[in-house]
């Protein structure tokens, strides 16, 4: 099995997929995002996987993508915002250097608008938004190796502190010597 140098994970508009692809040139890896490959295997946009199969079946595909990834990636990965939801995929990212991109809402918005097509903050996104995070806050933090708070950050200021907040040796995999937490201010 070959694993991933660093997993990203968080919720929707934290930077994730821009941050991934810079983190992934800087450490000369590939990148890889499980969103991306869940609408080439299915051929269709998630909004869509969500309108016609409902959400369990999408977290199925999601739970797929995610195990196929970790199993074959030896870059940079961007999960879902929602896959943490799910127990298996937890216990999958036990062990690796996960980062938690955390957002507020004032920058998630900035940053992807809640208009997008995004189809767990379909109505009233703003509060949907802020449920969505109650409960996956809790559950990111757990699995995180490391929580960089985004905010007013640029893209590339949250890769360079994905680099600070990881040991050396870290972001290739091996194991850590203790969990690193960024002060958030």
């Amino acid at each position: 099995m070959t694993s991933p140098v660093v997993v990203l994970i968080g919720p929707p508009g934290a930077g994730k997929s821009t941050v991934g692809a810079l983190l992934a040139e800087r450490l000369g890896v590939g990148y890889r995002d499980t969103d991306a490959d869940i609408v080439a295997t299915a051929g269709r946009p998630i909004a869509e996987i969500f309108i016609d199969e409902g959400e369990p079946y999408f977290r199925d595909l999601e739970r797929a993508a995610v195990r196929d990834a970790l199993d074959g990636h030896p870059g940079v990965l961007a999960l879902g915002g929602g896959a943490i939801l799910d127990e298996g995929t937890r216990k999958l990212l036990t062990g690796l250097p996960v980062v938690f991109l955390d957002v507020q809402l004032a920058d998630a918005v900035k940053r992807v608008g809640l208009d997008a097509p995004r189809p767990l903050l379909a109505v009233n996104p703003r509060k949907q938004w802020r449920e969505l995070m109650e409960r996956r806050r809790p559950l990111y933090t757990e699995v995180a190796r490391a929580v960089i708070d985004t905010a007013e950050r640029t893209p590339e200021q949250v890769a360079e502190a994905i680099l600070d907040a990881l040991e050396p040796g870290q972001a290739a995999g091996d194991a850590p010597q203790a969990a690193h937490r960024e002060e958030q201010a």
